[in-house]
């Protein structure tokens, strides 16, 4: 018979290694970026594969109409022109639901797909998804025509993202 203090540390080291399991690695750049497939502001469902063959600026934000989120989405739109001239599409994604999206892009007029990830799953496949699962974290993932993530943007600045986004296309893409 086993003795009560091994099997505590067996028990210890079970929930241990599988609490460690359970956590997504980090994702790296050139690594395919995470499937993903969610409705927007409209009702209008969204995958990754709908990008491919276009580069894809997918960030996520923490909250609609909040200052910071609404700063990153503002600057998105404002240089979505840029964006688009470089084959770039930008989609935003939070923990928001798609009424709250329709409401956000319809007060500040955003151009472009607002993805409701209610359950988290989404943002938690982009290790983008906060701690108690309630927000999701500013994280910004370029990805490439070919559905490869090309460039990261840990806690990315809600002034600069936009910003950031097109300097490294034009880097990536030589022009």
């Amino acid at each position: 018979m086993k003795s009560p203090v091994i099997l505590a540390m067996l028990m210890t080291a079970v929930l241990f290694l599988g609490s460690h399991a359970a956590r997504a690695e980090p994702l790296k750049v050139g690594q395919p970026a995470p499937d993903f497939s969610l409705a927007d502001q409209n009702g209008k469902t969204h995958t990754l594969a709908d990008f491919r063959g276009k580069w894809l600026a997918l960030y996520f934000y923490v909250k609609d109409d909040t200052p910071g989120c609404t700063e990153q989405a503002c600057k998105f739109r404002d240089d979505i022109h840029d964006l688009t001239d470089l084959g770039a599409q930008v989609v935003g994604v939070s923990v928001d639901d798609s009424a709250s999206h329709a409401n956000f892009a319809k007060k500040y007029n955003l151009p472009f797909p607002l993805l409701a990830d209610s359950k988290g799953e989404v943002a938690a496949r982009y290790n983008s998804l906060r701690g108690d699962g309630s927000m999701a974290k500013r994280n910004t993932f370029l990805i490439d025509p070919q559905g490869r993530i090309a460039k990261i943007y840990l806690s990315a600045s809600t002034s600069r993202n936009a910003a950031d986004v097109i300097q490294d296309l034009k880097k990536l893409k030589g022009s």
